[in-house]
């Protein structure tokens, strides 16, 4: 599903003034499949633009368009991947990891347990899927709830820095089955982070955004084949790059 953002202006009341600009003019296009970044410094506006995305917020002017209809609330089109876990905590960590499937009926109960093992053994959380949240430490609950999200396969998927509260090796590896997901069902991801290698590492489009009021600074296309390395010198240069232009932008 694309994405169309027009023309968007985001303002809030404050204790200092009743118009407090959070985004303005912010034009955006993201194409059916496309794995778009939000890159940029706290306060330039990034959640603000993703929440009004996912139809949680409405902004002050402008339209955002997906897949053809105007966004003007929640769609199960578009599934929202909070930085903050949130599992039930009355179901197990299997339960938990296979409820939308049950909801929608995607596959049988064998298929879908199946699926939620391998994900669950490729994260290191196999031995846990017996376990309640109580249980788990807070990594460990926020890889159960990507987890379960990456397995509903919606079409648009809207990530607030999911993995930001994640070990390296552990962060790594979930970015890794993001993009496999993303290969395999051709998604359209929007990924809000603040991590120059993360989003040099994921995205087809990085849109670098300053504050301000939150604005688009430049949009990089990233034309680097999959799987990335980090250590290559496209890979290295990219990032230098980019980071001179937030520098400039902040």
């Amino acid at each position: 599903m694309s994405i169309e953002v027009k023309n968007i202006n985001k303002s809030f009341k404050s204790k200092k003034t009743d118009n407090l600009s959070v985004l303005e003019g912010i034009n955006l296009h993201i194409d059916d499949g496309e794995f778009v970044c939000l890159l940029g410094p706290s306060g330039c506006g990034k959640t603000t633009l993703l929440r009004l995305i996912a139809g949680l917020d409405q902004p002050s002017s402008g339209e955002i368009i997906a897949n053809g209809d105007k966004v003007d609330k929640p769609s199960g089109d578009r599934a929202v991947i909070f930085q903050q876990y949130s599992l039930f905590p009355w179901l197990t960590v299997l339960q938990n990891v296979t409820f939308g499937l049950e909801m929608t009926k995607k596959g049988s109960k064998e298929e879908n347990i199946a699926a939620a093992e391998r994900y669950l053994t490729s994260v290191g959380l196999i031995d846990f899927k017996d376990s309640y949240p109580h249980e788990l430490s807070g990594g460990m609950k926020q890889r159960v709830a990507i987890i379960r999200s990456l397995l509903n396969h919606s079409p648009i998927l809207l990530m607030d820095e999911p993995f930001s509260a994640l070990d390296m090796q552990n962060r790594h590896k979930l970015q890794e089955q993001l993009i496999g997901v993303w290969k395999r069902f051709e998604n359209t991801i929007v990924f809000v982070t603040h991590d120059v290698d993360e989003a040099v590492y994921l995205a087809d489009k990085i849109v670098i955004m300053g504050k301000n009021p939150g604005r688009i600074e430049n949009v990089v296309e990233v034309d680097m084949e999959r799987p990335r390395k980090r250590d290559s010198q496209e890979f290295i240069a990219l990032q230098d790059s980019i980071v001179e232009n937030l520098d400039m932008g902040d």
